[in-house]
């Protein structure tokens, strides 16, 4: 009976120690859907006249739910809505949907988030090749995400896809 005290505190520490860690947000679905979610997504922006934005990440990555959260501020949601069709490619721990990553030429396996943005028909317009969107959400330039938004949404030229500097 002298354990039960013991075994009550190591409990509510245990729980505690449970409630303290963050809960992690689901914002990229299963990695089976990417294709899938692709497709529908392309069809939806040629009905509509938007742009593709493929945000390739997992939900263990930090970046990329500061990244989720950058894209729907309070100041780049109205731009993101009227714009894009914000599809969430879940790459795991880096090991699932490198064919897609491969296709649209993000370059996962030097880490994520990396994105990707289509023509309303699913050309390729840029990729992230320059690792743009991640600095900026590793330095707190939500700025930087607005200027990129602005910049790929349908009416503006952008950059070229073979540019490494956009």
């Amino acid at each position: 009976m002298r354990l039960r005290p013991i075994f009550v505190l190591a409990c509510g520490l245990a729980l505690g120690c449970a409630a303290a860690r963050p809960a992690t947000r689901d914002i990229y679905p299963d990695p089976g859907q990417a294709r899938a979610d692709i497709a529908a997504a392309i069809r939806l922006a040629g009905r509509t006249h938007k742009r593709v934005l493929l945000d390739f990440g997992g939900n263990w990555c930090g970046d990329c739910i500061v990244l989720e959260m950058y894209l729907h501020s309070a100041r780049n949601a109205p731009i993101l809505n009227a714009n894009f069709i914000l599809v969430h490619v879940n790459v795991g721990e880096l090991e699932d949907n490198l064919d897609i990553a491969g296709k649209y030429g993000v370059p996962v396996n030097r880490g994520v988030p990396e994105v990707a943005v289509l023509s309303q028909a699913g050309k390729l317009l840029y990729s992230t090749r320059d690792k743009a969107l991640e600095l900026a959400v590793q330095h707190g330039d939500t700025s930087a995400v607005t200027d990129f938004l602005l910049r790929w949404k349908p009416g503006t030229k952008g950059c070229s896809v073979v540019e490494v500097s956009c």
